[in-house]
């Protein structure tokens, strides 16, 4: 497998909104950003992901893009965003920019021209139909909306001020092209792309099946992983991405292992890596990620260690717990009470020893937690609060809603960075768009950088640890114990050398039979100070422990 530096790197996602604050304005800016790169260098990091922070009227925090060569003032100017491209770039970080093409803001000027009229040159930039069919938007209700001025419906996949783009339309993906090409002069390292394996629709546009006689229905499987997807990407790749050392993921919800393959194969010429989704929907039930379930571990392991030898030797994984999108991983599958800090460690090692490129979500190296605000005014998150209200109307219980909100609502995510102790975490002097998690009096960046044992400092290691042995970047894995609901462990092989991976993911004591291949190997990284008790291959774990082991000679 070809060596390349998006695969031995470590990316940080900074969603500016709500990272740093350096105008007391109350939202998170670009020089905010600049202010805080130091901080990275330190933590380790090699890429940064930046969340859009181009021109949008910012119904849906910026993924309505009204134009893609602007910056929205809420962060601040293009020669703000110059000279931190400037800054990352002086530290040796690379940068990559979210990319959202699959739609744009209905206040985009394209689409300000194709709402005038049927026969505008801009018409067939978007996607207008005479009568809608039953497709649900990801934002609740129906993907169409009406539009009267010309007696037509538009598709939206997601809110109605978010119209699709018709990439069917050759212009579309040529004035998308130019775009990405001036980026690339511009001096970007690479895209996100958001929702990319959405842009080739079933042109058909047939209804989706019916779910429970209810008056939507998902259209999944007529516009993920479309019929022309690969043609687009390929194209894409050979007009803007091809003459260039760059780093490309696309976000792709329902993609599987065997398509995984196709859009990240090196001799397919489309794209670097993909996010996949499968792990973050395994609390979810039938109806949705609202419909809470409980999650299994064995389940889980089955996921992940699918991504991770079905990808062993084409394609590649990205490796990721949290996102703008999704909770705080601390509290989806740790404890954030009395084990935080424990927890916390132990799922970053078992992430972060995968193969693949890993991604840290913003205060994801401190710890945080999920949000428990007590009303509905407290959210901002169009999704949330438009379940909220589609809950409600259908007679809900309000504290029910609310429950489900606390564990599943993307604000979880969105709350701002908490830098110490001050006001406001240090975000920002004045009050923020998006209240502050009442704990960072506990949990803040100025504590865990002082504190030697803190979860900080603990990434630091895994990220020195990856850049300092191969075989946690291109070795081998393999599953052990399958169907226990207690131990996540597994090995990793690279010639003559292994790696051994064990966490708890309870909090009791349990034990584990360390494999004899590895009764010699030495301990690399732990989550806790105390040596385990060991007993020959009997080795006692404490709650929420995590422990790596290396041979060398196996």
């Amino acid at each position: 497998m070809t060596r390349q530096w998006w695969k031995e790197s470590v990316v940080y996602q900074i969603y500016p909104r709500s990272f740093n604050d350096s105008n007391n304005d109350g939202i998170g800016d670009i020089n905010g950003i600049i202010q805080k790169l130091d901080y990275l260098k330190d933590l380790g990091i090699d890429v940064i992901w930046l969340s859009p922070v181009y021109e949008s009227p910012n119904d849906d925090n910026g993924y309505d893009i009204s134009d893609y060569t602007r910056i929205m003032s809420d962060f601040g100017t293009m020669e703000d965003w110059n000279r931190m491209l400037h800054e990352i770039h002086k530290r040796d970080m690379k940068l990559i920019m979210d990319l959202v093409i699959n739609h744009t803001s209905d206040e985009h000027n394209w689409f300000i021209e194709s709402r005038k009229s049927t026969d505008n040159a801009f018409r067939d930039y978007y996607i207008w139909r005479d009568k809608p069919n039953n497709w649900e938007s990801a934002f609740s209700g129906s993907a169409w909306k009406y539009d009267k001025t010309t007696n037509q419906y538009y598709l939206h996949l997601f809110s109605q001020k978010q119209p699709d783009l018709n990439w069917e339309n050759p212009d579309v993906r040529n004035d998308l092209y130019t775009m990405m090409q001036w980026w690339i002069d511009k001096g970007v390292d690479g895209f996100r792309m958001d929702v990319i394996n959405f842009i080739s629709k079933d042109q058909r546009l047939p209804d989706g099946e019916a779910n429970n006689g209810n008056l939507y229905a998902s259209g999944h499987p007529y516009y993920m992983n479309g019929p022309r997807v690969h043609e687009f990407l390929q194209e894409m790749n050979q007009k803007t991405l091809a003459n260039y050392d760059t780093m490309t993921v696309g976000e792709m919800p329902g993609v599987t292992p065997e398509q995984a393959k196709l859009y990240t194969a090196e001799s397919r010429n489309e794209l670097d890596m993909v996010f996949h989704f499968e792990h973050m929907d395994i609390d979810s039930g039938l109806s949705g990620k609202w419909d809470i379930k409980p999650w299994s571990l064995v389940e889980l392991k089955q996921i992940l260690s699918k991504w991770q030898t079905e990808l062993e030797n084409e394609g590649w994984n990205s490796l990721y717990w949290n996102n703008h999108d999704q909770p705080r991983v601390v509290s989806r599958f740790g404890d954030d009470g009395n084990y935080r800090v424990e927890s916390a460690k132990m799922l970053a090692t078992t992430l972060h020893m995968m193969k693949g490129t890993p991604y840290i979500y913003q205060g994801e190296e401190l710890g945080m937690t999920n949000v428990r605000f007590s009303q509905i005014a407290s959210y901002r998150d169009i999704e949330t609060l438009n379940m909220y209200e589609e809950k409600i109307n259908e007679g809900a219980e309000e504290k029910a809603v609310l429950e489900t909100i606390h564990a599943k609502s993307r604000d979880n995510a969105r709350t701002p960075m908490q830098w110490d102790t001050s006001v406001n975490a240090g975000f920002s002097k004045t009050t923020p768009w998006l209240q502050v998690n009442p704990n960072y009096v506990d949990i803040n960046a100025a504590k865990a950088v002082a504190d030697p044992d803190s979860i900080y400092h603990y990434y630091r290691q895994l990220i020195a640890l990856r850049k300092n042995y191969p075989i946690i970047v291109y070795g081998a894995y393999e599953l052990l114990m399958a169907e226990s609901e207690k131990i996540f462990a597994y090995t990793r092989k690279l010639g003559n050398t292994s790696l051994l991976v064990v966490s708890n993911f309870t909090n009791d004591f349990i034990h584990f039979e360390i494999p004899k291949d590895f009764l010699k190997a030495s301990k690399i990284i732990g989550n806790y100070h105390e040596p385990n008790k060991r007993s020959g291959q009997r080795l006692e774990l404490k709650p929420y422990e995590s422990c790596v082991y290396y041979d060398a000679d196996s």
